[in-house]
């Protein structure tokens, strides 16, 4: 790999990283905030679910966006707007306007993200996409769990008394870097065709997620109402509608459906929505088990998100270093070693009940971010790595769009299998009882996230067999 080549790829996931961050980073910066800007409840709310509807919503239409105009221009214009959002992030007066701005930023994301994976595909071939894919994997697996930590260094650092305001102001400094450095090495590319824009797939599919992700996000604080069961139905009778529409149209769909005829791809999709599952039931579900059920302080709990992050950089760091050389082997074994760290991490807190200590449970927790550092980016090289270069874009979105699905519905399970438990109180033993539960819960989703992989490739460079 090259030096331009390397920077590129710096580039490129550099704006990945901002997303990540972004999309967790006001969590623990939100009492703060909500002191600051006097906002409810619901504007709080709004904050996270604002952001990552409007992110989900448009990742389709942006990897198409990419294919048509090129990627890198698509991925500047992009990293321009969220840079932008998050300098009105950052000077926001009011909650109305923080909503606002931080539904731009999901917005812009969803048009910048795509072509992360877009062009990686393309860029590079070989070994060096495998390493590429094996860093995004790491970049994916820390910031997920370091957004969090920052958020709440940032804002308890109260720099240059500005409080909560660094969390997004950071971004500019770094999105005015990528953008000047992403016009410099980052290759264009586009598709080979470049089609027009399929508008009406572009309504439906975002009516689709709309009335699919919003009951998802917004049922648990609500009671889930009626309305958001008929609102589920509706996305999925539009979501139906979507598909035919686009099986009908022979000219320039918004989701080539020829990308679904190979096991490879749909099953590398449906495994990364088990991760984004995973991810929507473990970590919230922890973190307030950490908290109640442990009586942690806020610091020490995020320590033990630090120890996660480390076993999945280390991970990540060997998946990166295989080169593909394992294809599926690699994110299976991961997904094993992830599950047997569940399970050991569960028969843990039921025989240490209230008593159990950071130290005591950092074995596990090592090893669970190990066997997800393992996973992450390994699915992604292997579920791409068939797919025309002309559908680069379009597959990075359905592929980014699987892991968003996969944490909404993550979310909306921790009703069921956690809170209905505990009934929201923070008592220490519900706490616990619930958390054990839900841990069995995410050992079934790794033993079907490892089962379906055995979709991808069993040797490298070759098809699903």
């Amino acid at each position: 790999m090259t030096t331009a080549a390397k920077i590129a790829l710096a580039v490129l996931l550099t704006g990945e990283l901002m997303n990540i961050l972004d999309d967790s980073i006001v969590v623990t910066a939100l009492p703060t905030l909500q002191a600051s800007l006097g906002a409810g409840a619901g504007a709080v709310q709004w904050l996270t679910a604002g952001y990552a509807l409007t992110f989900a919503l448009g990742l389709i239409t942006g990897g198409r966006l990419g294919d048509i105009f090129g990627r890198r221009r698509v991925f500047l214009l992009g990293t321009a707007g969220f840079t932008l959002a998050s300098l009105l992030c950052g000077v926001a007066t009011g909650p109305g306007l923080l909503i606002a701005a931080r539904v731009c930023q999901g917005g812009a994301a969803a048009v910048m993200i795509p072509q992360v994976l877009a062009t990686v595909h393309v860029i590079f071939d070989g070994a060096n996409r495998s390493r590429a894919f094996g860093l995004y994997g790491a970049v994916l697996s820390m910031g997920s769990v370091l957004g969090p930590v920052l958020g709440g260094t940032l804002t308890e650092a109260d720099l240059f008394g500005l409080s909560w305001r660094p969390i997004f102001l950071i971004n500019v400094p770094v999105g005015l870097a990528v953008i000047v450095l992403g016009r410099k090495f980052v290759t264009e590319s586009t598709a080979t065709k470049a089609d027009r824009l399929d508008l009406l797939g572009v309504l439906l599919s975002a009516a689709a997620m709309v009335l699919i992700l919003f009951p998802l996000t917004e049922g648990q604080a609500h009671g889930w109402p009626l309305w958001c069961f008929g609102m589920l139905a509706g996305g999925l009778l539009v979501l139906g509608v979507f598909v035919r529409y686009q099986q009908r149209r022979k000219d320039a769909p918004l989701v080539p459906l020829s990308l679904f005829k190979g096991k490879q791809f749909t099953g590398g999709l449906s495994a990364q929505l088990m991760l984004g599952l995973m991810c929507g039931l473990f970590f919230m579900t922890w973190t307030l088990y950490l908290q109640h059920g442990l009586d942690m302080s806020p610091l020490t709990a995020a320590l033990a998100f630090t120890l996660l992050a480390l076993g999945e950089l280390v991970g990540a760091i060997t998946a990166t270093k295989t080169a593909g050389r394992f294809a599926r082997r690699l994110p299976q074994t991961g997904a094993l070693i992830a599950l047997a760290a569940i399970t050991a991490y569960g028969l843990q807190i039921r025989g240490g009940h209230g008593e159990l200590t950071l130290l005591a449970m950092a074995v596990p927790v090592v090893l669970l971010g190990f066997g997800l550092g393992m996973v992450g980016g390994p699915i992604a090289d292997l579920t791409l790595a068939k797919v025309p270069h002309e559908r680069a874009g379009s597959a990075s979105g359905l592929f980014n769009t699987a892991m968003q699905l996969g944490y909404a519905v993550g979310i909306a399970m921790t009703a069921v299998v956690f809170f209905a438990a505990t009934g929201g109180a923070s008592d220490g033993a519900a706490n616990r009882a619930a958390f054990t539960d839900v841990l069995w819960w995410v050992g079934g989703v790794f033993a079907a996230l490892w089962g379906l992989m055995f979709c991808l490739p069993r040797h490298a460079g070759h098809e699903a067999e």
